[in-house]
C-alpha cells in the first residue's frame, strides 16, 4: 500500500511538472490571501485548498463506490 501511494505521488508530481504552465491559475484564485510588504510576505491559499479538498473528497467517494 505504501509503495502504491509512493508511485501515485510520483505520477502526480510528474503530471504537475510536465503540465505546470497549464496550472498557473492555481494559487491565484479569488479567495487566496496574498499580502506582500517590504519586509514580509504572507500567502494563505484558502480557495485553492478548498478546491483541492472537494476534488480529493469526490475522488475518494468514487473510489469507495466502485471498489
Amino acid at each position: 500500500m505504501l509503495v502504491l501511494l509512493g508511485v501515485l505521488l510520483v505520477l502526480v508530481g510528474l503530471v504537475v511538472w510536465l503540465a505546470g504552465d497549464k496550472f498557473s491559475w492555481f494559487g491565484h484564485l479569488p479567495g487566496d490571501i496574498r499580502i506582500e510588504r517590504k519586509n514580509m510576505r504572507f500567502y494563505a491559499p484558502i480557495a485553492s485548498m478548498l478546491l483541492l479538498s472537494i476534488l480529493f473528497s469526490l475522488l475518494l467517494w468514487l473510489f469507495r463506490k466502485f471498489f
